[in-house]
This record gives C-alpha cells, structure tokens and sequence, in this order.
C-alpha cells in the first residue's frame, strides 16, 4: 500500500527545471567554442544593426527589397539573441539550469523566428519576381501599404502557427528526468523528457514543418522558375545580367537557409547515434545565418555597399581614391 502510495505521489511531481547540459559529448572541453560563438553574435548584432541603420539614413534604400531585408535583420537579431546568451551563460558561468516558462518562451522565439526568416525569404522571391517580370507594374503592386500588409501577415502566421509547440509541449508531464543534452530547448528535446505520451507533439512538429517550411520552401522554387523563365525572355544580354545580379544574394541566401534546415532535419535521424551532430547543426543555423546574411547583401549589393559607406563615414576617403 505504502510502496503504491510513493509511485502514485512521485508520479505526480513536477520538475522544478529544467538542465541543459550543453553539447553532448564534448562536455569536457565545449567552453573553448564560447569565443567562436562570441564573435559570431558580435559580428551578427553589428552587422545587423548597421543594415537597419543604412536602410533608414539612405532615401536610396527606401524600396521594398531593402524593406523586407531591415526585417530580416530584425528577425536574425531576435533569432540569434534568442539562443546565443544562454549558451555563452552555460559555457562561461555554467548556468545550466532553466526553468520551464523560459524553457518553453525559447522554444516559441525560435519557432517563431525561424518561421519568420522562411516567410521573409518568401516575400523576397515574390518581390524580385513582381520587379522582374512586371517593372512596370511593380511600384504600383508593392506599396508601403502592401509590404506592411504583408510584414504583417508574416507575423500573425508565425505566431498563431508556433504557439501551439510551447503550449503542447507545457501539457506534458515531466515527472522524474530534466537533464537535457543540449545548451538550447528543443522541443523534441524537452518533450521527450515527458513521462506522458507525445505523439501529439511529434504529429504537430512534423505538421509544422511541412505546412510551413515545405510550402514556403515550394512557393520561393517557384517563384524563382518563374524569374529564370521570364529573364530567359529577355533580349537584351545586358538586361539578363543586371536582373539575375538583382536575384543572386537573395538566391545565395535562400539557398543557405532551407540547406540548413534540410540538413538539421535529416541529422535528427543520426541523433541516437551522433546527438552531437544535430545538437551542433542547431546552433550553428541559429548564428551563422545571422552573421553571415549582412555580408551576402554588403558584396552583392552595390547600394548597400555606398550605404555602408556613407554611414561609417568612408565615402569621402573612396571618392578620394
């Protein structure tokens, strides 16, 4: 009776929080990978910041195009401060413990923002695709009013979409194990800390990722055929070489983030085998893209670059030159 008694009570316990081991495997000596990690947050919120700065000073720069880029610098601050700080206090000052409200915030900021990357690289194709395939209609079809409409759309999907990940994942009952081997909160990760049944969870992460990543992952393919079909069309050598240097950071930088997406997905199937592999790939997604999108745009992009350098005051000394 007593012993059936303690089951049922401990059963019944909840975890105060949760611990997050940090990158599996590589316990011993992970610290030295908190300076990489440093600089890459550094070089991200710089960088990012001086998009949005340029994109505000220039009047040049007053374009859609540049508009959806200011918002994608907005999300990869928000994606990268979302993960990188608490992994730098788990290596530096092992601060490993959280608890499950922040646990379960970070898993909705990260869905959140990596959908809200998928949905701006979206309104980019469309963008290049209306300004290519329609100049003439294209200032009349993406006004301000249109890209705000559209900015936010993308954050009322991204929202309703993604809430339901950290509110499932707060229904489960996590009864005994809280060590996660992990610096971030994943939420296979966390739920698979549950004493309850996840199917749930798992059916809805599969969902999501294939409504949401797959279709914008499709519509950006197609967006980009239909680019290619109507440069193809064009007569002039010059034209089609001026329109596919419009497309080549967007396609560059398209083409990084669903690979990277497509590799952390097929890393999870190594996971049980290798969970430093996805573990890894994760964190890596969530700063690389952030620190390395700003330089895409600063050597593709001629007035962003001008725009660089009037705002960090270099333009006089490359007159000059």
């Amino acid at each position: 009776m007593d012993i059936t008694l303690g089951i049922t009570n401990s059963s019944r316990l909840q975890v105060p929080e949760f611990i997050l081991l940090g990158l599996p495997g590589i316990h011993e000596w992970q610290h030295w990978l908190s300076l990489p990690l440093a600089l890459l947050y550094i070089l991200a919120l710089c960088a990012n910041i001086l998009i949005l700065i340029t994109i505000q000073h220039e009047p040049s720069l007053h374009q859609p195009m540049y508009w959806f880029l200011g918002v994608l610098a907005i999300v990869d601050i928000g994606l990268a401060t979302t993960i990188i700080p608490k992994i730098l206090a788990i290596l530096w000052f092992d601060a490993k413990a959280i608890s499950l409200p922040e646990c379960f915030a970070q898993i909705y900021a990260i869905h959140s923002f990596m959908g809200m990357e998928s949905g701006i690289f979206l309104c980019m194709a469309i963008d290049r695709y209306v300004a290519i395939s329609y100049p003439l209609r294209y200032p009349s079809i993406l006004t301000e009013a249109f890209m705000i409409k559209v900015t936010l759309s993308m954050v009322l999907r991204n929202g309703l979409l993604t809430l339901p990940v950290p509110v499932l994942a707060a229904q489960r009952h996590y009864c005994s194990r809280n060590e996660i081997d992990h610096c971030l909160c994943s939420n296979l990760g966390v739920t698979s800390l549950a004493c309850d049944d996840i199917t749930i969870n798992r059916f809805y992460q599969l969902a999501l990722a294939w409504v949401m990543f797959g279709g914008d992952m499709g519509l950006v393919f197609a967006s980009y055929a239909l680019i290619i079909r109507s440069v193809l069309r064009l007569n002039s050598a010059k034209a089609t070489s001026k329109a596919l240097s419009t497309c080549s950071s967007h396609l560059i930088l398209i083409l990084f983030f669903y690979t990277a997406v497509i590799v952390v997905s097929v890393t999870q199937l190594a996971g049980r085998k290798f969970p430093l592999i996805p573990a890894l790939f994760n964190v890596l997604h969530s700063i690389m893209p952030p620190a390395f999108n700003p330089m895409v745009y600063a050597l593709r992009t001629q007035e962003l670059r001008v725009g660089f350098q009037r705002v960090l005051g270099l333009d006089d000394n490359v007159s000059r030159k």
